[in-house]
């Protein structure tokens, strides 16, 4: 506490002084405000107007950066929706080709696969001739064997040989009974 009353004595006695120190003479004062008044007329004529022109072409040009850049994008815009238009045309177009070539095949192979029953019925329908040829073919052969046969077994049985007349005839009977059977 003995600090703090000495601290506020000493105070006291030395602030009578310090507001001395602290207030500038009057003819200080006065040259002050007049070089205040010259400069601040300085500033204000000459500095003052080149800062504000400075200023005004500053945000002319941020103006005019914010408007380009305001053009830029609306035409990136635009690019970005023609590409998008053009990829989907592209797509439509890529899905047409697809669906083309899918009917094309399916063209070809239903081609393939008409041919290939043709042929093959032509084939079958060859087969069954050939079939109905051979069989004319053996069954000639076998009445030729047979009658030949039948006339030395029946030539032999009655001990005489028969003339082609009654050869013949007795071949066709033999042949329908064995076709009845």
């Amino acid at each position: 506490m003995y600090l703090l009353n000495t601290a506020l004595v000493l105070a006291q006695e030395e602030s009578t002084s310090n507001v001395a120190l602290v207030l500038p003479e009057r003819s200080e004062l006065i040259a002050g405000i007049l070089a205040f008044g010259i400069v601040f007329f300085f500033v204000w004529r000459w500095a003052l107007p080149t800062m504000n022109k400075t200023l005004e072409a500053r945000n002319e040009a941020i103006a005019g950066k914010i408007a380009e850049a305001e053009k830029a994008k609306v035409e990136a815009e635009n690019l970005l929706a023609d590409y998008k238009s053009q990829l989907a045309e592209a797509k439509a177009h890529g899905n047409e080709i697809v669906e083309e070539a899918r009917g094309a095949a399916q063209h070809v192979k239903d081609d393939m696969i008409a041919r290939a029953e043709s042929d093959a019925e032509r084939i079958r329908i060859k087969a069954r001739d050939e079939a109905e040829t051979e069989k004319a073919r053996a069954l000639s052969d076998a009445r030729a064997q047979v009658g030949d046969i039948s006339v030395d077994l029946a030539g032999r049985i009655v001990g005489q040989s028969l003339d082609a007349d009654a050869h013949k005839d007795l071949v066709e009977r033999y042949l329908a009974d064995l076709e009845k059977l």
